[in-house]
Parts: structure tokens; sequence; C-alpha cells
């Protein structure tokens, strides 16, 4: 089996289904392989305590296009193709892994009075809304990447109280699941301390 899935997203039609896409990409990476290894990400916890807030602080889902919206591991080529990497996956959709890191970190710091997802019946004083710009294996410059958009949204008013673009790079190879995850999971614990230190 090869290493990389091609996903060929330029040719997807503009109004094929998210549910569609996401049955086509999966079967796309079936070839009668061995189950692809499965990865986590973590929530850095070792950074100390940030300073305090008594905000109530709720985190909504980040963001994202299609393309990394899903439990595989992104690689781009330096023509910005994008294609799977074989036999590594993650244990949940990226974006809904990020969140519950990001709500976690902010934890880990004692950073704030209180911090939850969107459901969980607390009133908050402002919004933490994230898109996901990037989270690949960049082959081009051999690290991995990861971009994330933060936006603090007054949830009484509904504007944007302050706004900024987290972005952390890695040395890595495309050629080992392993090593590939390892490398997005370290970038995005560099992203999510930046989130952390600057959200107070």
């Amino acid at each position: 089996m090869s290493m990389f899935v091609s996903m060929r997203f330029r040719a997807t039609p503009a109004r094929l289904a998210p549910a569609a896409l996401s049955a086509m990409l999966l079967l796309s990476g079936c070839g009668g392989g061995a189950t692809p290894t499965t990865f986590d990400l973590s929530a850095p916890s070792d950074f100390g305590r940030v300073g305090g807030s008594r905000a109530a602080l709720v985190i909504a889902e980040p963001t994202t296009v299609q393309a990394l919206d899903s439990d595989r591991i992104i690689v781009r080529d330096s023509t910005g193709a994008l294609s799977f990497l074989g036999g590594a996956q993650w244990s949940d959709r990226v974006p809904k892994l990020v969140q519950t890191r990001l709500v976690q970190t902010f934890e880990n710091a004692s950073r704030i009075a209180s911090v939850s997802r969107p459901g969980d019946r607390i009133t908050p004083d402002v919004q933490l809304i994230t898109d996901i710009r990037r989270f690949t294996i960049e082959t081009a410059s051999g690290a991995a990447v990861v971009e994330i958009t933060a936006k603090l949204v007054g949830d009484r008013n509904g504007q944007v109280q302050r706004a900024r673009i987290f972005t952390a790079s890695v040395p890595a190879s495309a050629g080992d699941g392993a090593a590939a995850a390892q490398a997005l999971d370290r970038a995005l614990s560099q992203v999510l301390i930046q989130i952390v230190r600057w959200a107070r």
C-alpha cells in the first residue's frame, strides 16, 4: 500500500455533501491493508500558571476546511496538493481534538475562573472562536505546520475584542506516521500555549 493516498480535492464538485466526501476519502484509502495506527494529541501542562482571571470562557469547536475536518494526517506537497499519510490516523476529527486540548490547556494553566464548551449550561463572559488554517506535514519545508486564528468575542455584545493568528513549525518527515504525528503534536502544543498566554 502506498504511503500517500491522493485526495484530489480540486476535482471535487463544490456541492458534494460532506458525508459523501468523507466516504469517498475513506474508501480511497482502503486497499485491504493493515488498520491505520491511531495517534492522539496532547494538552501542554508543564508551562506553569499564567496569571488569574475571573472570566468564564466558552471554547467553540474550531472551524476549518473540509480537507482538515477529518481524522487523517494530511500531507501538503510543494504544488499545494493534499494527500493522506497512509497507515496513520488521529483518535478523532482534528477540530474536535483541538477543541478538547484547548479546554484542557486552559485548565492546566489555571488561567480563568471556568472554561467550558457550548452546551455546558455555563453563561460565559467571553467566547474563544478559532479556525484551523493549517494542520499539515509540509514536504516543501520538511515541517509539521499548525496555524490557528483565534478571536475573543464578548458574549453580551458579540463584538470581537481581540484577534490573532498563531503559527508553529516543527521539523518533520512525511515518511513515518509516528514521527509525523509527534511533530504535529509538538507544533500544536506550541500554538496552544501561545493562545493561553494571549487570552489574558
